[in-house]
């Protein structure tokens, strides 16, 4: 099975393909599936900022799009000195998937380990969105 420092490196390894031509910020993010998967994303920008795609969702929404459904973490990188983190979007779509870890590393390989809840602790819910 797969360690969290393979899946920061399984990002990293992504962030490379980012489509950054405005803010030239490349994010890379590994999502680890149940059955021990690993689906990468990165960010792909837009000169419509709201039609950018950030690395998570792009990660969260290929493995849906191939059946799965079970993850057990997903890992987020960039080009910054510091850890980055998934935005508040990103944070209600892990949130909606159960994902329940989110690592946050930065440029290096250096990580923090996280609890979805603590990054979104109110987040909607299935039963809420049916009020």
């Amino acid at each position: 099975m797969i360690n969290y420092s393979q899946l920061i490196e399984k990002a990293l390894e992504a962030r490379e393909h980012a489509y950054v031509p405005y803010s030239g910020l490349r994010v890379g993010a590994a999502l680890l599936c149940s059955d021990g998967e690993v689906f990468a994303g990165v960010n792909v920008e837009n000169v419509s900022f709201g039609a950018t795609n950030c690395a998570e969702r792009t990660a969260v929404f290929k493995a849906i799009s191939e059946g799965k459904r079970e993850f057990s973490a997903i890992a987020v990188v960039s080009d910054m000195d510091e850890m980055i983190y998934p935005c508040g979007i990103c944070r209600q779509v892990l949130a909606e998937f159960k994902i329940p870890v989110v690592i946050v590393g930065d440029e290096k390989g250096n990580y923090r380990v996280h609890r979805t809840e603590e990054l979104i602790p109110c987040a909607f819910t299935e039963f809420e969105t049916r009020k």
